[in-house]
């Protein structure tokens, strides 16, 4: 079957490699990368057989990894990082490369492969990166942004290296190609500005129009690979023309939909790209260099670790952002492939160089969880040595805070739950260490800290040896783990409200004595039920025993099962089903010790007492002999006048009362 049985079997292969990467929760492109180790002609036993044809197919890997580039890129995506992505990231991409020039002319090498090697370990792995924030729960935090962000401008750096590095190999004449080239690149630049921008998404537009989900899919890959071509015919680069689609498509109203039918397409031929990478990977060249390679990964780890760190301070980030972006980003990424892919063809390194390059680059990659995991344990030991760090808290109250809710996040759920803390005129104070948020709590005029919330200093500034609960509403669990864990080393008695981003870390909520924990895809999918069974007319009570049964079956026994927190969900399943509003009925009020009957609601207010909450129990519809108790919560139904009747029933009754009791 030739190249077809090839395929089958790297799929094949794949699959198993992929199964076992994420067993160990690994990116699955090393399974990929082992994968073309196992098939490659180095390992012996079951191998591909038409090599070059599987190199040719992953060159459309490459144009289609670009294209999703393209597809994905906006400078919105920079916008609360910009400074340090794309002013920091170029000067990283610098020094990364004078580190590799340093340690090429300490290795002997030509000055050609030095800036080579530098260029090519001045790039990380995004896709190693993004799995490894989201195993570890950082995503959403500063430090991935700051990463994330940075990552995006190196894989833009990417597109002009393919075109500037082959030409050193001829620097006197390469002035005059690169010159070329650099003219080309801008005329198609603004083809595709002027044209492009006009033609593709009429086009895409047309036939999205047919109505025909294949015919579009066929439409987005044949745009990616007809301008890429169109670039090769022209002399640049395949890949540089795809990316530009990309680019020119996500302005249009179609980007995102391409974008999500480009993607299975993307990962196939990017599976046979890096399986094609891995061919190249000699098991004996690693042992026979190995002390090499190991040397080479050290330098390389901690050159780029100790760039990405003081980059990430000289911008003004602190905290324990430093640290996460130097344990995050040492690795050599993905793009490095791509880059000595081009180096190899266009012979400006040699095979024995290529391989040094992707054996180094891989086991970097391996080691990129290990290290980023230990990010929490330095970053204590840190603050053990350094207690010293700037901190800026706003709109802070003068007097010292006291008995108040501490919100740990800014986002859209702690500014929610601020709002209504504001109004309920509840004090309160915001710990946020993005700055965008910072800014908009200023604007709100919320009291807010900017720092890391598990940090002692902020703590302090937090007041949270006073504070009477702490709300956590960061999905990270690594962030939400330390504060809460250094939150109740300095005030055992603190209650705690957390967001459960995923049931499996529930059992690290468990350890910490956490047991108010709130999973909003369940919330959520509770009360789409109950809305969906409404529509279908089932009557209110099969739909509270239904959703109530889900409850029982699917939340954990330690998710927010106070009674309070049940008391919250009868009364919120019971104005679904009423137009009824609630009373709570206190230890002043008249009410307490009276009946219905005798209080004579209905005949003063013209309301109705339809349901009691008393001792976490509904009693629904109860008769006029039933006697109101100190703590009940009173549910009634009427006109709008008849509610708010009874509010001033209530509240003249609270008045008599006292007035009672002054006179006495």
């Amino acid at each position: 079957m030739g190249i077809a049985a090839d395929i089958i079997v790297l799929i094949v292969t794949a699959f198993f490699c992929g199964l076992l990467m994420q067993r160990f929760r690994q990116p699955l492109i090393l399974g990929y990368l082992l994968t073309g180790v196992i098939l490659g002609p180095y390992t012996g036993g079951l191998t591909v057989t038409e090599i070059h044809d599987i190199e040719l197919l992953a060159e459309i890997g490459v144009a289609l990894l670009l294209f999703a580039l393209g597809l994905e890129f906006s400078l919105k995506d920079l916008q609360p990082v910009k400074h340090i992505a794309l002013i920091g990231t170029p000067i990283q991409i610098l020094l990364t490369i004078g580190l590799g020039l340093a340690i090429g002319r300490l290795s002997g090498w030509d000055w050609r492969i030095s800036i080579w090697f530098g260029a090519l370990i001045s790039l990380s792995s995004t896709m190693v990166i993004l799995k490894t924030l989201m195993n570890q729960g950082w995503l959403g935090t500063l430090s991935s942004k700051v990463m994330i962000g940075m990552l995006i401008v190196q894989d833009l750096a990417v597109v002009p290296m393919m075109i500037i590095l082959p030409q050193l190999n001829d620097p006197a004449a390469g002035l005059g190609t690169l010159g070329l080239a650099a003219g080309k690149a801008a005329l198609f630049l603004v083809t595709m500005l002027l044209f492009g921008n006009k033609l593709l998404p009429i086009l895409l537009r047309s036939i999205a129009r047919l109505g025909s989900r294949e015919l579009f899919l066929l439409a987005v890959t044949a745009i990616a690979l007809g301008v890429g071509y169109a670039t090769y015919l022209a002399g640049l680069s395949f890949a540089f023309g795809a990316f530009i689609a990309g680019m020119v498509l996500n302005e249009s109203d179609y980007g995102h939909q391409a974008l999500s039918d480009i993607i299975p397409l993307r990962d196939l031929f990017g599976l046979l790209f890096f399986a094609s990478v891995g061919m190249l990977l000699d098991p004996r060249f690693l042992l026979n260099n190995l002390g090499q390679v190991l040397l080479l990964v050290l330098l390389v780890s901690v050159g780029k670790g100790v760039i990405f760190a003081g980059l990430a301070k000289i911008f003004r980030y602190g905290n324990v952002v430093p640290l996460a972006v130097g344990l995050g980003l040492f690795q050599i990424g993905e793009f490095s492939f791509v880059l000595a892919r081009i180096g190899v063809g266009s012979e400006s390194i040699s095979k024995e160089f290529y391989n040094l390059i992707l054996t180094a680059a891989v086991l970097s990659m391996v080691l990129t969880p290990i290290f980023s995991a230990q990010t929490g344990r330095l970053y204590a030991l840190k603050k053990r040595w350094f207690r010293h760090e700037p901190l800026e808290s706003i709109n802070l109250p003068q007097e010292a805070l006291r008995n108040h809710v501490i919100i740990a996040g800014g986002g859209r759920v702690g500014f929610l739950v601020a709002m209504v803390l504001n109004r309920l005129d509840t004090s309160f104070v915001i710990v946020e260490l993005d700055q965008n948020r910072v800014e908009e709590a200023r604007e709100a005029g919320y009291p807010v800290v900017y720092g890391d919330g598990s940090h002692e200093l902020v703590q302090e500034a937090l007041a949270m040896d006073k504070a009477s609960l702490l709300v956590v509403t960061t999905p990270g669990i690594v962030v939400a783990q330390a504060i809460i864990r250094n939150a109740l080393k300095v005030n055992s008695r603190v209650r705690v409200v957390a967001r459960l981003a995923d049931p499996a870390f529930l059992d690290v909520f468990k350890e910490l004595g956490v047991r108010d924990l709130v999973y909003p895809e369940f919330e959520a999918g509770l009360e789409i039920t109950r809305q969906a069974l409404l529509h279908l007319h089932i009557p209110a009570p099969e739909i509270d025993r239904q959703t109530e049964a889900m409850r029982q079956q699917l939340l954990t026994p330690g998710l927010a099962e106070s009674g309070e927190y049940r008391t919250l969900g009868q009364m919120r399943a019971a104005e679904q089903y009423f137009d009824l509003q609630w009373f709570h009925v206190g230890a002043g009020t008249s009410l307490v010790d009276k009946s219905i009957g005798e209080a004579e609601i209905r005949k003063t207010t013209g309301a109705s007492v339809v349901g009691i909450i008393r001792a976490e129990k509904l009693i629904p519809n109860p008769d006029a002999g039933f006697r109101f108790h100190d703590g009940d919560l009173v549910a009634i139904i009427g006109s709008v006048e008849a509610r708010e009747g009874f509010h001033r029933f209530v509240e003249r009754r609270e008045q008599d009362g006292a007035e009672v009791a002054v006179s006495a």
